[in-house]
């Protein structure tokens, strides 16, 4: 069985030709080799250790996780569709929420758990009919309605958490942030988050030095003086030694909270399996089932012992984008260097000495970049919001799950946020369109960005492209 861990060697395996690529079956020497995964790490690890540090879960297992859910991926997809499974962002809203409503970090990754086992479903279906079912229902205008409400949903988290902890800070590193991702160019835009988090680091350390203790609102919300930079943790963490672990445990209350996400890891995925294709020259369409359901499947194992959700990475897309490298053996690597940062817990204790008013500079951009994603989804696809079918739903969910508008149906269950304003735009948007005249529902039907044709006899690997 080929599970695509045989390469050969391009070229001289020193730098590739002018104009020429690095194939995903192709690799450079192996010291080279090494180097891109390192690299691949590093391109990761902004997003990929603040997702589970604002969702209150432990980075060191992330990051060890996200190299365990990259290898899955890699065998998955026979090493066809050279990506990095990272720790996603789409679940920090749902995590807030979830704690917020009293639970647990067991009760987060069992919600999560949920929607992975969900993803690898759906994954399945796509393989078995092909991607005319993510349109059928899904179309554009619900997964970018989707997308947007989950990450405009996270703007009180900034507001009323980090942000207060250290205002000034927040503002410096905001700046910093929007000049790195704007100013920078090729890698060094790809991990202008991380820049970001150094820079904080720097700055909170300076002013610690400059100024003496902050009077403001600590991680716990209470006001006190406290340092802006407080690493004592890191001094006492071991150099070696395996991240906490533990159990998911499953609330009805929290999965549904959680699940409407599975949308916008289907369009996330989708996206992705769609610009590796066209930057590898390959039709990647028949394995668009088996990466969704691969993203699943390694969310699964991660949350099952206590660690965050997986997707794959754009930010990894983009160095092989920069690079023209598009080797798997690359990613193999970037996945052993995760699991050895993963088995560091001073590695770990660092980064959960990230300052509160870093993370507020973070994700003033971080939150919106998320929601805005949904409006991307929009133009790709050319959604007309002049239509009121599409206008009606996405509106009135768009605003039911930023505004937390919250639907009491029993004294023990309710529905709120996140959840309500899904429910609202996928069952307003079929039923208006059960019931809407034909005029309005004249335009051309469109797939989501990422899947690039129909499959026309339902059987994985024989979609035909039109034109």
């Amino acid at each position: 069985m080929d599970l695509g861990v045989r390469w050969t060697l391009h070229g001289d395996g020193r730098t590739p030709a002018p104009g020429a690529v690095v194939r995903p079956d192709e690799r450079l020497s192996w010291p080279r080799t090494a180097g891109l995964g390192a690299q691949h790490v590093v391109a990761m690890f902004g997003a990929s250790f603040v997702a589970p540090v604002l969702m209150g879960l432990d980075p060191n297992l992330a990051i060890m996780m996200s190299g365990v859910a990259t290898i899955v991926f890699l065998l998955a997809t026979r090493g066809r569709v050279p990506s990095y499974l990272g720790c996603s962002l789409s679940f920090v809203g749902v995590a807030a929420v979830i704690r917020a409503q009293g639970g647990s970090s067991a009760t987060v990754t069992g919600a999560v758990f949920v929607v992975g086992a969900a993803l690898f479903l759906v994954g399945l279906a796509v393989r078995r009919f092909g991607a005319r079912i993510i349109h059928a229902a899904m179309p554009p205008v619900v997964t970018g309605a989707v997308v947007m409400l989950i990450g405009f949903n996270l703007a009180p988290v900034t507001a009323s958490t980090y942000w207060p902890q250290d205002q000034w800070t927040a503002l410096f590193v905001m700046l910093f942030t929007g000049l790195a991702v704007v100013c920078l160019r090729g890698f060094w835009s790809r991990i202008a988050i991380f820049l970001g988090l150094i820079f904080g680091y720097v700055l909170s350390w300076a002013l610690d030095r400059v100024f003496g203790r902050i009077h403001s609102a600590d991680a716990s919300g209470k006001v006190t003086d406290h340092w802006r930079l407080d690493l004592s943790a890191v001094g006492q963490a071991d150099w070696i030694g395996l991240p906490a672990l533990h159990g998911p445990s499953f609330e009805w209350s929290a999965i549904l909270v959680a699940l409407p996400v599975v949308i916008a890891l289907i369009a996330e995925n989708a996206g992705h399996v769609k610009a590796v294709g066209e930057m590898t020259g390959d039709n990647l369409d028949d394995r668009l089932g088996t990466a969704i359901s691969a993203d699943g499947v390694g969310s699964m194992l991660s949350t099952a012992v206590g660690g965050p959700p997986n997707t794959t990475y754009s930010e990894n897309i983009g160095v092989m984008a920069a690079t023209r490298v598009y080797s798997t053996a690359a990613y193999w690597a970037a996945a052993g260097f995760a699991l050895l940062f993963g088995l560091c817990p001073k590695f770990g204790a660092v980064v959960a000495a990230i300052p509160g008013g870093v993370l507020g500079g973070i994700t003033v951009i971080l939150y919106g970049m998320i929601g805005l994603l949904g409006a991307q989804i929009w133009i790709n696809a050319k959604v007309d919001l002049r239509n009121p079918l599409n206008l009606v739903p996405a509106a009135a969910g768009i605003i039911i799950g930023v505004g937390n508008v919250s639907m009491q149906f029993t004294d023990t269950f309710s529905l709120s946020g996140i959840a309500l304003g899904t429910l609202v735009v996928i069952t307003g948007y079929h039923a208006l369109r059960a019931f809407a005249p034909a005029h309005l529902k004249t335009q051309e039907p469109l797939l989501d960005e990422g899947t690039s044709s129909y499959d026309t006899d339902g059987a994985e690997g024989d979609q035909r492209a039109k034109s």
